[in-house]
């Protein structure tokens, strides 16, 4: 059998920088598994990138985390995307997806779950972040991957008043981790429709 080599792109939106440092993280994380990433920076996308995201077999969504929710760019991008829905162009993809906040908490849940429901309303497979909670024993370390201890996607935190530069390597570690988890299964899926049928 040929090798498999997914595509997968980065849907993101980042308010100071915090969040572009995961999605470049997640693009590392795919091409170690041996994918190819495809970076769309949302607020800024065309309709070559639209274009993009309907030929990838799989999509990562990204953003900071702002009031509980994904930010107003990301959200406006979401609600663009209804023009796929109609004609189910992301369908039986599969997704996941990261985010920021600068509380250690911050309600990411909020924007993982909101991101899981937007999958899911295009008809895509979402993959989860795939690991048990880090940093939660008096041997663990802050440093352990998915120190926040998330289950639905990676999510980091920044300080408020920090750069681009001050992302948490342990967050930074987790973000890639998703990038390899989510090209591999999307591999498996591929390897699996290749099969079935019979090409």
């Amino acid at each position: 059998m040929t090798e498999i080599r997914p595509t997968v792109a980065i849907a993101h939106h980042s308010g100071y920088g915090h969040t572009a440092v995961l999605a470049e993280a997640v693009a590392r994380g795919i091409a170690a598994a041996g994918g190819e990433a495809v970076l769309i920076a949302v607020d800024t996308i065309t309709e070559e990138q639209w274009a993009q995201l309907d030929a990838a077999d799989a999509i990562v969504f990204g953003s900071p985390t702002y009031m509980g929710t994904a930010s107003a760019a990301f959200h406006a991008f979401g609600e663009a995307s209804s023009k796929r829905w109609f004609t189910s162009a992301w369908g039986d993809k599969l997704a996941a997806g990261f985010t920021n906040s600068g509380s250690k908490a911050g309600d990411k849940s909020s924007t993982l779950a909101w991101f899981q429901v937007l999958a899911a309303q295009h008809g895509m497979t979402w993959v989860n972040l795939g690991l048990h909670p880090g940093w939660n024993a008096s041997t663990a370390s802050e440093y352990d991957l998915n120190r926040l201890g998330y289950f639905g996607g990676a999510a980091a935190q920044t300080p408020v008043d920090g750069d681009a530069a001050t992302v948490h390597k342990a967050d930074i570690a987790t973000a890639e981790h998703l990038g390899q988890r989510l090209t591999e299964q999307t591999r498996i899926v591929l390897a699996g429709r290749k099969v079935i049928s019979g090409a």
